[in-house]
């Protein structure tokens, strides 16, 4: 699973108590940072509990803190800074099953750019890079080149891999939309990206498994067979 999953999850539970999302809410309405005092006046709270849900918030991500000393003066005398709270300058998104549309957008506009700067088909433009972009998952995953580099990257970025003897299956479609409405488009790339992944966690000595299209219906596109060798 994504490092960043599990706190993503979180943050939206910590939104489910009612007090806190009041708290929240108001905070994001406003237009500068708001203060514990002016939270417990605002929704009629006892000021330990406006703070209590503000530092709750600030640990599970969704706001930020800042020091501001909000007479204006500076100095000695000037008084200690007030504790201040916003919005996190982080987006949020969770959505089950996983799916990582942000990628496909990413790679999508990317290759469009690229396309209209060169004047290259914009299709083979797209495997480029969906293909660079496998190469890149693989070397950030680090760890040893191999199977169980592949699958690591395959569950953080929600394709909920299967073993199934030798073979692979992917039990998730992060782009699962784009795929259903722009078939051909969006499963070239997909097994471009996955075609990079290989290569990449083949460490110079070729890679574990080969990515061959493979529709069925709830599962991806794609599945991973053992790589034949000679």
């Amino acid at each position: 699973m994504d490092e960043d999953r599990p706190s993503a999850v979180d943050a939206v539970a910590a939104l489910a108590e009612p007090t806190r999302r009041r708290v929240y809410d108001h905070v994001v309405r406003q237009v500068a940072a708001v203060g514990r005092d002016d939270v417990a006046e605002a929704l009629t709270l006892p000021r330990a509990t406006a703070a209590f849900h503000l530092d709750r918030l600030v640990a599970e991500g969704l706001l930020d803190v800042h020091f501001e000393r909000r007479s204006g003066r500076t100095g000695p005398g000037a008084g200690r800074p007030a504790k201040l709270y916003r919005r996190a300058a982080c987006s949020l998104s969770v959505s089950l099953p996983e799916r990582r549309y942000d990628l496909a957008g990413e790679l999508l506009a990317a290759a469009l750019e690229e396309a209209e700067r060169s004047g290259e088909r914009p299709g083979v433009v797209l495997d480029r890079r969906a293909h660079e972009r496998g190469r890149e998952l693989a070397a950030a995953a680090g760890g040893p080149a191999g199977r169980e580099t592949v699958l690591r990257v395959l569950e953080d970025h929600g394709f909920e891999p299967r073993s199934e003897g030798d073979t692979v299956t992917l039990g998730n479609c992060p782009f699962h939309s784009l795929a259903q409405q722009h078939t051909e488009l969006v499963c070239g790339m997909n097994l471009r990206l996955l075609d990079g992944l290989l290569d990449g966690a083949g460490g110079g000595v070729g890679a574990p498994f080969t990515a061959r299209l493979s529709p069925e219906p709830g599962r991806c596109c794609v599945r991973l067979e053992p790589a034949t060798t000679g």
